[in-house]
């Protein structure tokens, strides 16, 4: 007898063939025939009329604290991802010594932003060593499935001490020390390293993180140690994606060239949908023996503001002193003539990164809307608004925040988006290279909530968009199997028998994604931006439902995935 039998499905299973009807039966969480199957199962499911496909498998997202204390990983366990892999751009919590603990929290709030009081109260700290911490990981109760990273943060302080932290070079034992400990957490199950070499991500005093200047003389050393393994992938934020960073991105990619080639593993990096030329790049790296695989994401990285969360107002102090007042009286005040008139004429009296980003965000930045556009119209953005309504960007900015009782979101379009359209984007999502990513899932609670990305892939891409359509079949591949054997993970990711039973069962006429919003939901009653989505009937994990339409089912099927 089969545990489940799930019935007359439309199938796209994850291989990029074409989709067929047909049943799918499971046994000790494994899919044992696909097709027409016969026989009794403890539980049959109709699912005549319902798209069946793998559990998306998100390959970046930031749940390493998350993950110690929800289950689900919300919002992605809504979004249908049933594999989530962490310990990306380079920060994670192991390995981490006990008086060590703080200092990584407050180095993950300030290039996360996740609240650091909320991470204290949430995390239970069970490990040390990286080995460790996938135990501890997998001891834990858990809907979702997880797998991780070594961050870099956490190898080079837990090895070097504040002279990690400081950016000063090892020693040569210190190497060393590094490429141990890696080897041992591959031998562990990691699925591979991560390292930032950015300026974007900074530590709370505004110095780029531990690891940004690292040597490739250390980099290798670790590199090295992943290929002794025979396993495992290789990802960095490489300098160049922001134009402030000082390493040229040529230069970057020919280290990540000779670090690929040298341990003979692949290594993914990040680059924005608007650079063309990364990928003729890796191209040619690949021709001469590295493994490169740009990773992007579907959508613009963008930036929410409201007046319930960040917005370009908030560092004002004429909006600060708003903010203790309660929702209804603060609304109230927004809604003064004079209060406006005072909020428009003030400015950040601190110039910093963040106050640069948004002094003048106007151009790309939209109205999001009831039912969120990611591909707006640029004929709508705010400052095409203002030029036909004779008002200033910042005005029209705050007279539609103010919309919706005070909860109205706009979407700034920060990245990916300089053409107006996500034309390019799809030109990159084609590439045979092109590796899907960026939803960090977890991360940016107050900014950006893009957990929902392989929702949108399917609703935009494959269904809704007026023009260049992506093919559904190609759309389910790209962010299954794809991304599962892109991170050596072979279990899962098809819908074919032997895999592991992680399935999504979509009413594909009514799947959307949902506006955000702000609720707070973390431990110590920390603030985050939260998005649901409709239409995933269910979402199966070995073969259990953890979610139906969006509720919690309590089932805890989920485990820690690792690398063999």
């Amino acid at each position: 007898m089969f545990d489940l039998i799930i019935k007359g499905g439309s199938i796209a299973d994850g291989t990029g063939g074409a989709k067929f009807t047909g049943d799918i039966a499971v046994k000790d969480g494994v899919i044992t025939e696909v097709g027409k199957v016969s026989g009794a199962a403890r539980e049959t499911v109709n699912a005549d009329g319902l798209l069946v496909t793998p559990g998306w498998v998100d390959i970046h997202t930031h749940y390493d604290a998350q993950s110690t204390w929800d289950p689900l990983l919300t919002p992605s366990g809504w979004n249908g991802v049933t594999t989530a892999v962490m310990g990306n751009c380079g920060v994670g919590f192991a390995p981490v010594k006990a008086g060590n603990r703080d200092w990584m929290i407050e180095l993950m709030e300030s290039v996360e932003d996740i609240p650091a009081a909320s991470m204290k109260a949430g995390i239970n700290w069970q490990w040390e060593s990286f080995p460790e911490y996938l135990d501890a990981l997998d001891r834990m109760p858990r809907a979702v499935n997880v797998g991780s990273y070594l961050g870099h943060c956490a190898l080079r302080t837990y090895v070097m001490g504040a002279r990690g932290a400081d950016d000063a070079d090892p020693t040569e034992d210190e190497t060393a020390q590094m490429a141990k400990i890696m080897r041992a957490a591959m031998d562990a199950g990691a699925l591979g390293f991560s390292t930032s070499r950015t300026g974007i991500h900074l530590t709370p005093q505004g110095v780029p993180i531990p690891g940004t200047f690292a040597k490739e003389a250390e980099l290798m050393a670790i590199a090295r140690a992943i290929g002794e393994s025979g396993k495992g992938i290789i990802e960095v934020i490489p300098s160049g994606v922001v134009p402030s960073d000082v390493t040229p991105f040529s230069s970057e990619m020919e280290m990540m060239k000779r670090l690929s080639i040298a341990s003979g593993r692949p290594l993914t990096f990040l680059t924005t949908s608007s650079s063309l030329k990364s990928f003729t790049m890796a191209e040619e790296a690949n021709r001469q023996g590295a493994q490169l695989l740009p990773q992007i994401s579907g959508r613009p990285v963008g930036m929410l503001f409201s007046f319930e969360s960040e917005n370009p107002f908030a560092r004002f102090p004429s909006f600060i002193e708003l903010k203790k007042l309660p929702q209804p009286e603060r609304l109230a005040a927004l809604r003064n003539p004079q209060v406006k008139a005072r909020i428009l004429a003030d400015k950040d009296p601190a110039i910093t990164a963040w106050s640069r980003l948004f002094a003048n965000p106007w151009k790309l930045t939209y109205a999001l809307g009831a039912e969120p556009n990611y591909e707006p119209d640029p004929g709508q953005s705010l400052t095409a608004i203002a030029e036909r309504t004779g008002r200033s960007p910042a005005e029209v900015a705050y007279d539609l925040m103010l919309e919706g009782n005070g909860e109205a979101f706009l979407f700034y379009a920060a990245a990916g988006y300089g053409d107006g359209n996500l034309d390019r984007t799809r030109e990159m999502l084609l590439h045979p290279l092109s590796l899907l990513g960026g939803s960090d899932g977890g991360a940016h609670c107050s900014l950006i909530v893009d957990a929902g990305v392989p929702t949108f892939m399917l609703t935009h891409w494959a269904r809704d968009r007026k023009h260049g359509r992506l093919p559904l079949e190609w759309v389910v591949k790209k962010q299954t199997s794809d991304t599962a054997r892109s991170n050596g993970i072979r279990d899962r990711g098809e819908l074919k028998a032997g895999q592991r039973a992680d399935i999504n069962l979509i009413d594909l006429s009514r799947l959307k994604i949902l506006a955000p919003q702000v609720v707070c939901d973390l431990p110590a009653n920390g603030k985050r931006l939260m998005q649901r989505a409709d239409g995933y009937e269910a979402t199966y994990v070995a073969g259990v439902a953890i979610q139906r339409n969006g509720v919690d089912t309590g089932a805890r099927p989920g485990r820690v995935v690792r690398s063999h």
